[in-house]
Formats: C-alpha cells, sequence, structure tokens
C-alpha cells in the first residue's frame, strides 16, 4: 500500500504493508538507521521519534496511520534545543554503548522545546520512557541542564 508521509519535512513515498510499524519502513524501506529498534513493545524508547511534535514510539506505530502527520527522527531534528543538546552530550561524554542515545535526544529536544527550564523532577518524568543500559542517566541529566542554561 503506497502512501506518502512527511519525513524530516519531505514528501516521501512508501510502499510497504498495512501495518508496518513506522520503525521498519525508516530502517528498512527508507535506510533511515538512526532511529534503533530496542524493544519493541514501546517500553525501552530507542525507537523514540516526533509525530507531530511530540515523542512517539516508532515500534508500535503503523506508518499507515500516519499519512499527513509531520514525523521528525534524529536525522531531522533541529533548531536551537536540538543543537545544544547535541553540544551538551558530548561535552558531558553522554554516550556509551551510545544504543539509545538517539532516542534520548529526541526525548530531550520535544523537553526542552516545551520546557526550557526544567528542574530534576521535570527531566526525570520527560526521560522516565527512555532507557539506558549503560546508567547513564545522571549525564543525561547534566546534559540536558547545561543544554537549557544555554538557550
Amino acid at each position: 500500500m503506497a502512501i506518502t508521509l512527511t519525513i524530516n519535512g519531505k514528501s516521501t513515498n512508501v510502499d510497504a504493508a498495512p501495518g508496518t510499524p513506522l520503525l521498519w519502513v525508516l530502517r528498512d524501506h527508507l535506510g533511515m538507521t538512526g532511529t534503533k529498534f530496542g524493544c519493541g513493545v514501546a517500553q525501552c524508547g530507542a525507537c523514540t521519534v516526533h509525530v507531530d511534535g511530540e515523542p512517539t514510539r516508532a515500534c508500535i506505530t503503523p506508518h499507515d496511520a500516519l499519512e499527513g502527520a509531520e514525523i521528525t527522527t534524529i536525522e531531522g531534528v533541529a533548531g536551537d534545543a536540538a543543537e545544544a543538546i547535541r553540544e551538551a552530550w558530548i561535552a558531558n561524554d553522554v554516550p556509551q554503548c551510545g544504543y539509545c542515545q538517539s532516542g534520548q535526544i529526541m526525548a530531550a529536544a520535544a523537553l526542552l522545546r516545551d520546557n526550557p527550564s526544567p528542574d530534576d523532577a521535570a527531566i526525570d518524568e520527560a526521560m522516565s520512557g527512555n532507557l539506558c543500559r549503560c546508567a547513564t542517566y545522571m549525564s543525561i541529566r547534566r546534559a540536558i541542564k547545561e543544554a537549557a542554561a544555554s538557550l
């Protein structure tokens, strides 16, 4: 079933079976491998993208439900908050194995867009759906605070 999706501001024709999760459309059909597969049941957040600006788990979101929506992936997230997060991530050596980081950055970008001065509780709540096997949670919190301070 062919549909047109708007991904990172660009209209993209996709021909995938109905119900195919967005994650597999991004990775397998479009070769956009920045969005990661983690648990496959929306529990770890590795596959977080933005759909109409909201953090969304791509592993459980059928692509054919997204026609007309604006999808943003780690390859396309931009703006002051996203740049501040990337710089703070590097400055704080946040990534260890790095596998969850695209989902973490997508969640952090949405947080700072909605709350440019989050306290610890707001950070913990916003990031609670994104798991990190390396337990870099304190580095993530520190990087988000540093990114917020630079905005």
